[in-house]
């Protein structure tokens, strides 16, 4: 399903971010429109002709999910996560998976010191702002399980010890759908932790060209400026919190997400992990667009890309080629929608 931006204005290009008012800010949801949509501008000066995507992106960061990328090499995966990470003036870490990765060198290891005659923890690459999992499904299950702490709880315990990871945290994981030779799908389990399945596509005709004519002289990744920094996105991830989402949202969330599981072609449905997921990034999505109360049409829009990497389709529907994509379309035309006054007010 594609979906307009939702954004408010942002920079112009090449323009650098002013810094961030200090305090309270006495209109949260315009504020949180006008730093959504700078960072979504910022963003764009690289990643060309995918607003979309960059939006959605960036509502998982500030609905404080995890990212799954599922596309082709050479679209842009990687730097939409550096890319990411640079205008949230975030650290960010980058791990290559492949089957000879151990868990311990992702979350790291206890070293035993011969000065002090005790063992010190070393963290590994998880301990970042933003973790880019680069071809996540070419590890070892045993090493994928090793994300699988820190993605839901945000800490990882080594020798009884439990080791907080910072905030921001958003893990970002890729997977190429073509190349499956020597790969280990993500198990559901592992798949329910991501807030989001996103694929970035080909770019436009136009995108493309303008790729090519602004290399090498265009910005890359590394040279975008900060639009804010990790203590403003904590900020902004609290003020959607707040926004306002009515009980008969609340109703058509869960009404999705049980279609979801009463399907014949479904095998397993969208989880209750899966609905608060999407009423997380709902409250994100209506305060980009300045708004403080959520719509159903915010719920329609996110529900494709929240719900469906949960599905798992019986055998009998793969053999007819049903996708989980055409699962969730087809809930989202069967499920009554709710008036949106009635929505916006409870």
């Amino acid at each position: 399903m594609t979906t307009q931006p939702f954004g408010g204005p942002g920079l112009a290009p090449g323009q650098a971010a002013a810094p961030a008012p200090a305090g309270r800010h006495p209109d949260p949801a315009g504020y949180f429109c006008q730093r959504f949509g700078a960072a979504a501008d910022n963003i764009e000066q690289v990643v060309r002709g995918k607003r979309e995507v960059v939006e959605l992106a960036l509502t998982c960061l500030l609905a404080e999910g995890h990212l799954l990328i599922e596309d082709v090499p050479g679209v842009g995966k990687t730097t939409l996560a550096r890319c990411l990470a640079a205008t949230a003036g975030a650290t960010w870490h980058r791990i290559q998976f492949t089957p000879d990765l151990l868990p311990t060198d992702i979350t790291g290891v206890s070293v035993y010191h011969q000065g002090s005659q005790r063992f010190e923890f070393r963290p590994g690459p998880v301990f970042a702002n933003i973790v880019l999992g680069d071809e996540i499904n070419r590890a070892s299950p045993k090493t994928q399980s090793a994300l699988l702490e820190v993605m839901e709880e945000r800490r990882v315990t080594v020798d009884a010890t439990a080791h907080p990871a910072p905030r921001p945290f958003m893990v970002i994981a890729t997977q190429n759908p073509v190349d499956m030779d020597g790969t280990y799908p993500l198990p559901e389990a592992q798949l329910d932790r991501f807030l989001m399945r996103l694929a970035v596509g080909y770019p436009g005709h136009e995108a493309e060209v303008a790729v090519l004519a602004g290399n090498p002289a265009g910005p890359q990744a590394e040279e975008l400026p900060a639009v804010a920094a990790p203590a403003e996105v904590a900020r902004l991830i609290e003020l959607a919190a707040r926004t306002y989402v009515a009980r008969p949202l609340h109703d058509y969330i869960v009404q999705l997400a049980a279609a979801t599981r009463a399907s014949h072609d479904v095998r397993l449905g969208a989880s209750p992990r899966g609905s608060v997921a999407l009423l997380r990034a709902v409250r994100v999505r209506a305060a980009a667009a300045g708004r403080g109360y959520a719509v159903p049409e915010d719920v329609k829009a996110l529900a494709p890309h929240v719900l469906a990497h949960r599905l798992l389709l019986t055998p009998e529907a793969q053999l007819r080629d049903r996708t989980a994509a055409g699962v969730i379309s087809d809930v989202l035309a069967s499920v009554p929608v709710p008036a949106a006054r009635v929505a916006a007010q409870g």
